[in-house]
């Protein structure tokens, strides 16, 4: 048997965990499989491999997003291990690289829930004694898109890597703006018109800071977070994409 780091004996194989989220979920007719490798693969192997198992993949082209133990696999050359779990899903946008990250704050929080989000309660959970301002936004299904009346939305979550990336958001805007606390509260699940999808609240010394940093926040949610939502129509349904490179291994 060998150990990670030790020379492999040619043709010996490994077993990864795949995942598939969203529209990549469809088309891969599956919500996880099994999959084997070769000892030496990288990233970019194990992608290829993927697609090979699973042609109807490759309609998404070159915006197919790819993660490895719930991060994004942006190094091509990454080894994949035993044991190791992989994600295959359609684009949330794509991120760039940050500066270093301090620790963030305690009263920091970043939560996803299937229950009806209270946004009050979230706002006041960030209020401390020395803040001027809480900003607070509050983003629910709207009845209306591009002239198509939607029923409700279903969310969908990678959750273990979706609040990572929250809290990587949360420690990156401390160093962005000057800014005590903030919390970020998603809901997956079916969601009917008007209600709440997710709550953002940051407070601050003063109220330019937290207005900058909750418009930040909520724009690299969208681009960066593992979350999808699927807008059912009265004429039909589809799932929402963005576009990016958050994930791309090529």
């Amino acid at each position: 048997m060998t150990n990670k780091g030790h020379a492999r004996i040619e043709g010996e194989e490994i077993r990864v965990r795949v995942l598939f989220f969203g529209a990549a979920r469809d088309a891969a007719g599956c919500d996880e499989a099994p999959l084997r490798l070769r000892a030496s693969s990288r990233a970019a192997d194990a992608f290829e491999e993927i697609l090979k198992a699973y042609p109807e993949l490759r309609r998404f082209g070159r915006s197919l997003l790819f993660a490895v133990n719930q991060e994004y696999a942006r190094d091509p050359e990454r080894e994949i291990h035993e044991g190791d779990e992989l994600a295959v899903f359609p684009p949330v946008s794509g991120g760039a690289e940050e500066k270093r990250e301090e620790a963030r704050s305690s009263l920091d929080f970043c939560e996803l829930t299937l229950e009806p989000i209270d946004v009050g309660s979230v706002a006041r959970r960030v209020v401390p004694a020395g803040c001027g301002a809480t900003v607070t936004l509050d983003g629910y299904v709207r009845e209306w898109t591009r002239g198509r009346r939607s029923l409700y939305l279903i969310y969908e979550a990678y959750a273990p890597m979706a609040l990572l990336e929250m809290q990587r958001l949360c420690r990156k805007a401390h160093n962005l703006f000057d800014i005590a606390h903030m919390g970020i509260v998603h809901r997956t699940g079916r969601l009917e018109i008007g209600e709440t999808s997710v709550v953002i609240s940051v407070s601050a010394p003063h109220r330019r800071a937290a207005f900058e940093a909750c418009e930040w926040a909520i724009r690299e949610l969208k681009r960066t977070v593992p979350i999808w939502k699927k807008e059912f129509y009265e004429d039909g349904e589809v799932w929402v994409e963005g576009e990016g490179q958050a994930g791309r291994v090529s």
